[in-house]
Formats: C-alpha cells, structure tokens, sequence
C-alpha cells in the first residue's frame, strides 16, 4: 500500500479550487465562477465579495458578476446578517442539488435550443437523395436529444436515494 503524502490545509483549499476551476470548463462555465463556487462550497462559514476577491486574488466587479451567476443557477445563496450592511453569500452544500441544477440550467442553455431547432428543421421536405439523408439525421437525433431530454426531466425530479438506488442497481 502507498503511504499519502499529507499536505496542509492552505495546499488542499488551493489544489480544490483550481481543480474545482477547471472542472467548470467543462460546465459551461468560466473558470472563476467555477473558482467562486469552490471557495464558498469548502468555507464552513458564509463569505463576503471582498473576503471572496481576497482569496481568489480577483477584481470587484469579477466577484459580484460571478457571485450573480451562480445565485442564478441556485448553486450559491444570499445571507444577511443582522447589523452588518454587507452581503455574504454560501454555497449549497448538498451535492444532489449542486449536481441537480448544473443539469438543470446545461439542459436550459444546451439542449432545449437544439430541441427548438431540430423543431424547425424537421419540415424540410425529402425530395431527393440528400434531402431524404438530411431529414433522415435530422429524425436521429431529434428522437436522441428527446430521450436526453426526458432522462434528464426525470433526473432532476427524482430525489437522491433513488438516483443512487438506481446507479448501484446498474453496477
């Protein structure tokens, strides 16, 4: 067995948040809003812009414009706290929610408007041999992105236990 390097607190938040960051590329998101989410998901108390703007060493304006963004996607929440003028912000911390609404607002940016295309452009008339392959793709993948579709709708209606009931049962 391979004995673990141990590294600090300060090492693990700052290899977290940078992995965190990356990974949010692949969200569809910039990376310091992914940053962002990182640093108010590991911090056990609510933080505010400029605690945030220290930390990740960024600009006000980068801070409020991606604490908005992910207050949008339900990912981060407002707190106030009584006799203090500032605003602190907190990252949900359940895992079934965080993953549920990345599907949910993915699905809003991403695959509803290729739905809506794909509506439009299944009226193309097969008249002859590339229109019949057009209209034949076309089908394809409206009757995919529709399965992805209801997979996902149902997905984010369903509760945690069953989502991990259900992936145990596949493995």
């Amino acid at each position: 067995m391979v004995e673990e390097e141990k590294i600090d607190l300060k090492e693990g938040k700052e290899k977290f948040i940078q992995a965190w960051g990356a990974l949010g590329s692949n969200w569809g998101v910039s990376r310091t809003m992914a940053q962002v989410h990182a640093l108010l998901l590991i911090s056990p108390k609510a933080l505010c812009a400029e605690k945030i703007m220290e930390e990740l060493k960024i600009s006000r304006g980068n801070a409020n414009m991606n604490i908005r963004a992910l207050i949008d996607w339900g990912l981060v929440h407002k707190e106030l706290h009584p006799g203090e003028r500032k605003e602190y912000f907190r990252a949900e911390k359940d895992m079934w929610e965080v993953v549920r609404n990345i599907i949910i607002q993915r699905k809003k940016k991403e695959l509803e408007p290729m739905l809506r295309v794909l509506d439009e452009i299944t009226a193309v008339e097969g008249v002859c041999e590339q229109s019949d392959e057009f209209c034949k793709i076309i089908k394809d993948i409206k009757l995919f992105s529709n399965k992805a579709d209801s997979t996902l709708e149902k997905l984010t209606k369903s509760d945690a236990n069953w989502l991990m009931g259900t992936f145990f049962k596949m493995i």
